[in-house]
């Protein structure tokens, strides 16, 4: 602990830590600022105006928090990535509505303040707006001794976005016969870690140890190469830092998929984020009613931690599939010919994308609106 954090040790709410974080953050939030913003960090509010260019805009909005995974961070003491997963759950189901995100607020509750960790955290989710391309209008920091763990800290925020009313993707636009597009997850993204810490409880698994050691220890030298020839970042990680990979940011390459599409002459007919309840529980919210879909996960790869971590809880694959990302973070919907359009932007923006399924007839699959198996009508 730094002389700075010791300064503002005390018993009971310190308002001179409070002060001093947010003097430490302002450049964070000041790194994030669009042109819409008006005024600055220290309102009771953040205000913003909505760009000129909307003729008939509607507002979205989404909330979200980062759940346990926030346990990891604090048992490493490692804050610089976790706001990244906070601005990811919400900025992304903004942009599955077919909306820009504007603007976010972040609230950080924490059992006793620590301004230069406070002021790192902040940071983190500065870095995912300005991924995201949202301004970062303000926030809370909230103090709760007694009521949390002097070391505990949880996390919340809220994106709002922008969309022309005729634009807006609602699950409506989907047909039997349209192409389903995966996009790689950089992860567990922030999802199924009350699993994983119970997992790591139960195997006594030391959040210190080198990753590619307990992959290979569990899954055989196989997984070993694999990871090192297919996530090299990762091969001398430990596995603490492996569990605090950010969730990936799709929402800037969603609205240029869209626009890529739309200037080929089609329309992207449905987003879905997937996050908890897995692929089975999130890519149906992207289909109407009547409509399935039909995924094929041979067509895509699993990430080496799920694998791992489904070894050690003796989970079958397609129960991965639906309590993680599966190795999907975001799925697109779309006519086969905007598929071309679609995985050539995404490819520009560094994500790797594949087709995984097809959307059919629910009464051609008994009436389910998610399945897994060969797909009927795609190459």
């Amino acid at each position: 602990m730094t002389d700075d954090r010791r300064a503002y040790r005390r018993a009971g709410v310190d308002v001179r830590a409070g002060e001093h974080a947010v003097r430490l953050m302002r450049d964070h939030v000041e790194s994030t600022r669009r042109p819409e913003v008006v005024g600055g960090l220290g309102g009771f509010g953040g205000a913003f105006s909505i760009p000129a260019r909307y003729r008939e805009p509607l507002i979205v909005a989404s909330t979200d928090g980062v759940g346990t995974k926030t346990a990891i961070a604090g048992a490493i003491g490692r804050f610089d990535t976790i706001g990244i997963d906070l601005v990811a759950m919400c900025a992304d189901d903004v942009a599955c509505a077919g909306a820009e995100p504007l603007a976010f607020l972040d609230y950080v509750a924490v059992g006793e303040l620590d301004p230069v960790g406070i002021a790192e955290l902040v940071g983190s989710v500065a870095a995912g707006c300005r991924e995201a391309g949202a301004a970062l209008i303000g926030g809370e920091t909230a103090e709760h001794p007694g009521i949390m763990a002097l070391d505990a800290f949880d996390l919340a925020g809220c994106c709002i976005g922008v969309v022309e009313r005729e634009s807006v993707l609602d699950g409506s636009a989907a047909r039997a016969g349209d192409v389903i597009i995966g996009m790689a997850s950089s992860g567990l993204h922030a999802n199924g870690y009350s699993l994983i810490r119970s997992l790591l409880a139960q195997w006594e698994l030391d959040l210190a140890e080198p990753y590619q050691a307990r992959l290979r220890l569990v899954l055989g030298d196989t997984a070993r190469n694999e990871l090192i020839a297919s996530a090299p970042q990762e091969a001398m990680a430990t596995l603490g830092e492996v569990l605090l990979t950010p969730t990936r940011i799709y929402a800037r390459a969603l609205l240029d998929v869209r626009a890529a599409v739309l200037a080929a002459g089609s329309d992207v007919h449905g987003f879905a984020h997937i996050t908890g309840g897995g692929l089975p529980g999130n890519v149906p919210r992207a289909l109407p009613d009547g409509l399935a879909a039909r995924l094929d996960p041979g067509r895509w790869r699993m990430p080496s931690v799920m694998r791992l971590f489904g070894a050690l809880g003796g989970l079958e694959d397609d129960e991965l599939r639906a309590t993680f990302n599966g190795g999907l973070g975001m799925i697109a919907v779309l006519p086969p010919i905007a598929v071309p359009a679609a995985l050539g932007e995404l490819s520009r923006h560094g994500i790797e994308a594949s087709v995984v399924g097809e959307v059919v007839d629910a009464a051609s699959v008994g009436g389910a609106r998610y399945v897994e198996g060969g797909l009927v009508s795609v190459a």
